[in-house]
């Protein structure tokens, strides 16, 4: 069995992580707010996975288990909030859309953590007002739990170029697409065509991070064309996948 750290205090900091770098599975008594302002940071739960760029960050509520993940290389910003001090309301793991104002309010503050200064307490006042505006994002790709769900997310995460109907794929696994449709819509309320979409911006977003050019992104995602795939990420996430955010 894994063995969880349980590290009570949420740091607030700074740190460098190099592609595939990882932070194991640990859990704290406060709220945690994690921002990579370079790469793109991954963070798994048995809910499932969140992915951020850089224009997102993820929010982590107290007592949840979790774990990091480096998708290039990762300037990561981790700010712990107690857990008592909840400007979100939100019981669970969400991602956060980071606008420029919040983006430097997170990194100027992650810099100096152990500066208890007046300045350094009203720009923290400041981030925590600017975190209450910030709209939550749908970039959680949930766990399923029914067993042929898990069955069908292992074959569509290991190649998802895969085109195939979900007839196919239920001949593959031994199931009908109405059961899987079925099953879909109870464990997560989604349409097979919503969670392959989801499944394949995750993995855009990995390839995104190690610097893989575009259109062999939309090819390896299973999109017909390049500006099928862009014109979906930009619906989702508000950029094209070309731009990178200013630094």
């Amino acid at each position: 069995m894994q063995k969880i750290r349980h590290t009570p205090v949420a740091p607030t900091r700074t740190q460098r992580l190099a592609s595939g770098g990882e932070i194991d599975a640990h859990r704290h008594d406060d709220h945690q707010i994690a921002y990579a302002s370079r790469g793109t940071i991954a963070v798994t739960t048995d809910a499932g996975s969140w992915v951020a760029p850089a224009t997102r960050a993820l929010w982590i509520p107290a007592g949840t288990v979790h774990h990091h993940q480096a998708h290039g290389e990762l300037d990561l910003h981790l700010v712990g909030l107690p857990a008592d001090e909840n400007p979100l309301g939100l019981d669970k793991p969400a991602v956060l859309a980071v606008s420029p104002l919040l983006r430097e309010l997170i990194v100027t503050y992650t810099r100096d953590p152990d500066n208890d200064g007046p300045p350094h307490r009203r720009l923290r006042a400041v981030l925590l007002d600017q975190l209450t505006v910030s709209p939550e994002r749908p970039l959680h790709l949930p766990a399923p739990t029914d067993p042929l769900l898990r069955e069908l997310h292992d074959v569509l995460r290991a190649d998802p170029s895969d085109n195939r109907s979900l007839d196919d794929l239920g001949r593959q696994i031994g199931a009908s697409a109405r059961t899987l449709s079925r099953r879909l819509h109870a464990d997560l309320g989604l349409t097979y065509p919503q969670w392959r979409t989801q499944i394949r911006l995750h993995h855009a977003l990995i390839l995104l991070a190690e610097n893989t050019p575009v259109t062999t992104v939309a090819h390896r995602c299973g999109w017909s064309s390049a500006s099928t795939f862009i014109e979906v990420f930009r619906r989702t996430f508000g950029h094209t996948p070309g731009r990178r955010p200013a630094t």
